[in-house]
């Protein structure tokens, strides 16, 4: 472990020790969370490493994109947040790479086949919609299977159940650069039906995505429009019985620059469709769970100069699984997961013709059971999973997980778990680049961490470690895909909510990250290695100060600073420090007005070279409830 790990654990145990008071409990860090082991539980009954970003946090956010409010988030890194409007966005958990993060929409897998890395596309998603976002970092793959090597997010949407026939939220807001969005959710429950339909819309002029280092400023803005609507219904047919169906469809187009530092007149034009059903079933000490979800998602490219890049992709994903008491302190949760793959694309150049990538898909078949032992004071977790991939072959995981609760104000938690990733449709199948003898990704990780209460301070410090094997890379000597890479990941994060009055909160999160990363050089075909990951900082830190000036009035500042990260080709991107700023001001309990600025001091700086970031960043609007 390196001594500035050890001195920022010392440090924060100090820290704590000096605050430190009797017979009192978590607030923040000990909310109940059902992404930990798929039932609803405290997270103080758990050794796994969960943030809630919840319904009060996302209302205050309205002014940012899904993207940008996980940007915040202890060891987080979505590229591509502070991109222009439509931007592609890679989410990098604890320096995992693109699609190690398992992204899930209701306890569901979201994830587009036709990607090259699987990743799910956040720019369908309004945060409008969202009632809660659950990030459960580290190794999850025993439960969750594929992708989830860097950790999951779950994104809830599914609200609190209504007690009215008809509730109605609004939201209408305006800003920066030609910006425009507007929101409409009505849900309520009639009987023993309770449904929600929610529409949304966003469009902006936006900014040139492509940087113009000539300095002439004759780039052109590049602007998007966004849309979705949803539906759900639910029959809850008594307090043990529930089946629920929903769909959502969801669109965008923008105006992309494909190339960096040119000033392309490339277009996209994105769309994904869903739907399902789940059901859920409680009986005495038995609770039954299950869902099949259908999803296509199709993305549409115009590249100058009259080249265009079409992608298709279906994605079917079942699951059953159930939860049930062994003995006195000792349950069980077991299930199975089947998910389909299938893509095909076509690209077309008015110069050499037509590249087709013809239909193809995989099939993966899980099983997994973990048993929890659970006491006032220790709680352990022991689980495995077996996965069946009908391209190559069989892969197993494991994960253990305890956790000890000294008194009411310290806790420690620790894991040893394992993960995977499987290859790609295309990274197996593409005619040019693909390679079917490609193994899944594995990762190890343990981590270790304590957690501190008190009335009017939390705080929880975790360090890390991850080496994953068998990464899969691109390599440019045979022009195709191979398993090599290596990449060993040394982190720690630091969390801490304080509330010193009534007035005042200050929330603060800290990530260090020392990656190591072996894989085959490009031009030599020899072993080299780099002490660092593409995109990703070794230091991040975001601090906030809210201030509750009366039943009325909220204000709040805050800063971001991100270190230097290097990009492809060995550039270095420089490190950077933004200014953010949100007010609002509730008429009453149905009324409200927010002010979000974004970057007030207009700082210029680059997440990917070549493209512009966010410049200063204005939206204000209403939230109306009926």
């Amino acid at each position: 472990m390196s001594s500035k790990i050890k001195s920022l654990i010392i440090a924060t145990i100090a820290c704590t020790a000096i605050n430190a008071q009797t017979d009192t409990s978590a607030k923040v860090l000990d909310e109940v969370v059902v992404t930990a082991n798929k039932i609803a539980q405290k997270q103080s009954t758990t050794g796994k490493v969960i943030s809630v970003i919840n319904k009060a946090e996302i209302s205050r956010s309205q002014g940012k994109t899904l993207g940008q409010l996980l940007n915040d988030q202890v060891g987080l890194v979505v590229n591509g947040a502070l991109n222009t409007s439509g931007s592609v966005q890679r989410v990098y958990t604890r320096g995992a790479g693109s699609g190690m993060t398992l992204i899930l929409v209701d306890g569901i897998p979201a994830y587009d086949p036709s990607d090259i890395d699987n990743n799910f596309d956040l720019n369908f998603i309004p945060l409008s919609s969202i009632e809660r976002i659950e990030i459960c970092k580290g190794a999850q793959s025993t439960l969750y299977g594929s992708d989830a090597i860097g950790g999951v997010i779950n994104i809830i949407t599914t609200k609190n159940l209504p007690s009215r026939k008809i509730n109605t939220d609004v939201t209408l807001a305006a800003g920066s650069f030609g910006t425009a969005k507007a929101a409409v959710n009505v849900y309520g429950t009639v009987n023993k039906f309770t449904y929600d339909l929610a529409a949304a819309g966003f469009k902006t002029d936006g900014f040139s995505s492509a940087f113009d280092s000539s300095g002439k400023k004759n780039f052109d803005n590049d602007g998007s429009k966004i849309g979705s609507v949803n539906a759900s219904i639910k029959y809850q047919r008594n307090n043990q019985l529930s089946v629920k169906a929903f769909g959502k469809i969801s669109s965008y187009n923008a105006d992309i620059d494909y190339s960096a530092f040119v000033d392309n007149a490339d277009k996209i034009n994105n769309q994904t469709k869903v739907a399902g059903v789940s059901f859920s079933l409680k009986k005495n000490n038995l609770q039954e769970n299950g869902y099949y979800q259908y999803s296509t998602t199709s993305r549409h490219y115009e590249l100058l100069p009259g080249g265009t890049n079409d992608y298709q992709s279906i994605n079917q994903t079942a699951e059953y699984y159930a939860s049930f008491k062994l003995i006195k302190n000792i349950s069980m949760l077991a299930g199975g997961e089947y998910r389909y793959s299938s893509m095909n694309s076509l690209y077309h150049d008015p110069t050499w013709g037509d590249s087709p990538f013809s239909d193809t898909a995989f099939k993966q078949y899980s099983a997994y059971s973990s048993l929890m032992y659970k006491s006032d004071k220790l709680n352990i977790e022991l689980g495995g999973r077996y996965n069946n991939h009908s391209r190559y072959g069989n892969n197993y995981t494991y994960t253990f997980n305890p956790s000890y609760k000294f008194n009411n104000e310290w806790r420690i938690f620790g894991s040893i778990a394992t993960a995977f990733k499987a290859p790609s449709l295309y990274q197996l199948f593409d005619q040019w680049s693909g390679n079917k003898d490609l193994k899944p990704q594995k990762s190890t990780t343990y981590e270790a961490g304590i957690q501190h209460s008190l009335d009017d301070l939390q705080q929880r410090v975790v360090v890390f470690y991850r080496n994953i094997e068998d990464g899969i890379d691109y390599n440019y000597g045979t022009y195709a895909y191979f398993n090599y890479n290596t990449q060993k990941v040394t982190g720690l994060e630091y969390e801490v909510n304080y509330k010193p009055s009534d007035v005042l909160s200050i929330t603060a999160n800290y990530t260090f990250l020392s990656p190591q990363e072996s894989k085959l050089s490009s031009l030599t075909s020899k072993d080299t290695s780099y002490d660092y990951s593409l995109k990703i900082p070794a230091h991040s830190f975001n601090l906030t100060a809210g201030f509750t000036l009366n039943d009325h009035l909220y204000f709040r500042m805050g800063t971001k600073y991100v270190s230097t990260r290097y990009d492809f080709g060995g550039y270095t991107l420089s490190s950077y420090m933004l200014v953010n700023a949100y007010a609002e001001y509730k008429f009453n309990a149905k009324v409200k007005l927010f002010a979000d600025f974004q970057n007030m001091g207009n700082v210029p700086f680059f997440d990917t070279r070549g493209y512009n970031s966010l410049p200063r960043y204005f939206m204000g609007g209403v939230l109306l409830k009926f």
